[in-house]
């Protein structure tokens, strides 16, 4: 009697889902498993936000730059592909802020916003004599009552006071989360915080605790790591490992139907009907709560509103830019009157993306609540950002050239995204078994996050289809 074979389709070919892909047939492969799987993606590329662009001997990332060294799994991935050794290492360098249209540094000793030693946050302009007073509150503060969830900016804002939260925490968090820190969940975007605060009482002890225990000798190196052709080569290094029909491009779901016997139906958008015994959707769940509606009451994302942000890459000659001192780049406070969130100087962040005697720029353009770049042509764009830039940087040309993109941000994780979460999975689970929810919408947007995910998927995924193993 023939074994029974398994099949198991992957929706979305973004990182989650191609690291699913990309684990699960290792799996297969590995224990002789009777599985087959699909992938569809409905656009005609993979990698979903990750894209970088190769152009006249620069790599230009239009999403996601880099990845935190400390969460392994982006490495690793790496690693498994073939590709430690295209690993590369950002350059260290000072980081400003904006502030009253000049750059100013960010104190040294400043982990995410928090002052961890005396005189550079005694010294700064970032912060008045008042707002300093206040911030040193925090040593006296007793540690916040109670495991629930609050928002990043109540939780930051009862130890520091307003000006640390705004001239620095504030700029600094929305590099990874765009959305307003006064709606972001503490517990689903920086639970790290939370704990120290239960440990230690006090965020600045804390913070110089946690600095203290891995500071070493030398000067610091660089925590975040890319790729030396761009974090693309992850998304090619997966698609050229797996078989070429097991990847469905340019056509999306456009129902899911449940068997009465077990198992589902996928009514694509082309026509197709493809018959599988469990789902992976690894999309944004503003596209999976529709499919998924019929048979599970899903609540949408809690007070969702997801805004557009624009990255804009912009290539000169070596001497076509003067910052007027060294750096890696700066930030922008959501007060400052200023278009641009951040601007990195691509070229001293990371040297291997350009070529000798060149300079490349990538500006961020896009603040929760102001949308109106999103009406603009790209050369508007270029124009309001290089008025931006001119304002504390010289910059008398146009660039050589310039892209720019604009994506759809990940959700903000607003306070309660934990119950939330648990409560959609709990119901995707008796009502609908074998069907997963991974990626960006749930359990962390970065691309080690959405990596965790895809890779925790595959056990549920195989265990889901042969229970017995």
């Amino acid at each position: 009697m023939n074994e029974k074979t398994y099949h198991i389709t992957i929706v979305g070919g973004g990182i989650t889902g191609l690291t699913a892909a990309f684990y699960l047939q290792r799996e297969i492969e590995a224990k002789g498993l009777p599985i087959r799987f699909q992938l569809i993606e409905e656009q005609d590329r993979l990698g979903g936000k990750i894209k970088t662009w190769r152009h006249e001997g620069f790599v230009i990332e239009q999403g996601p730059d880099s990845f935190l060294e400390r969460k392994t799994s982006a490495a690793q991935l790496a690693t498994d592909l073939g590709l430690k050794d295209d690993l590369v290492r950002n350059s260290t360098g000072q980081a400003y802020i904006w502030h009253k249209d000049k750059l100013v540094a960010i104190p040294e000793g400043a982990v995410m916003g928090v002052p961890t030693k005396l005189m550079p946050f005694v010294s700064t302009d970032l912060i008045s004599l008042s707002g300093k007073i206040r911030a040193a509150a925090d040593l006296i503060l007793p540690a916040t009552e109670g495991n629930g969830d609050i928002s990043v900016g109540d939780f930051f804002r009862r130890r520091l006071g307003d000006e640390v939260i705004e001239n620095l925490i504030q700029p600094l968090l929305s590099g990874v989360y765009s959305g307003d820190i006064d709606k972001l969940s503490l517990l689903a975007s920086f639970p790290q915080f939370a704990q120290l605060e239960k440990q230690h009482r006090s965020l600045i002890l804390a913070m110089k605790h946690s600095r203290q225990q891995t500071s070493g000798q030398g000067k610091p190196k660089g925590i975040f790591l890319t790729l030396k052709n761009g974090l693309e080569s992850l998304v090619e290094g997966i698609e050229k490992s797996l078989p070429a029909s097991s990847i469905q491009k340019g056509t999306g779901v456009q129902e899911l139907q449940k068997k009465e016997n077990g198992g589902y139906i996928l009514v694509l958008k082309n026509g197709q009907q493809l018959e599988t015994d469990a789902v992976l959707f690894t999309v944004p769940h503003a596209v999976a709560e529709p499919l998924l509606r019929p048979y599970a009451s899903v609540p949408s994302l809690p007070q969702a509103k997801p805004h557009m942000v624009a990255t804009i890459a912009m290539a000169f000659g070596e001497n076509a830019v003067d910052a007027g001192m060294d750096g890696t780049g700066f930030i922008v406070p959501r007060n400052s009157g200023a278009k641009i969130t951040a601007c990195t100087w691509a070229h001293r962040k990371w040297p291997h993306t350009t070529p000798g005697n060149k300079v490349l720029l990538r500006s961020f353009v896009g603040k929760s609540g102001e949308q109106s770049f999103m009406q603009q042509t790209d050369e508007e764009v270029l124009d309001a950002v290089l008025h931006d830039l001119r304002k504390i940087m010289s910059i008398p040309k146009q660039p050589d050239f310039y892209k720019v993109t604009r994506l759809q941000n990940a959700i903000p994780y607003v306070v309660g995204h934990l119950d939330w979460v648990q409560e959609i999975k709990g119901k995707i689970q008796s009502s609908l078994p074998g069907v997963l929810l991974a990626g960006a919408s749930y359990s962390g947007v970065g691309v080690p996050d959405c990596i965790d995910q895809g890779k925790k998927a595959v056990s549920e995924l195989i265990a889901s289809v042969e229970p017995g193993r």
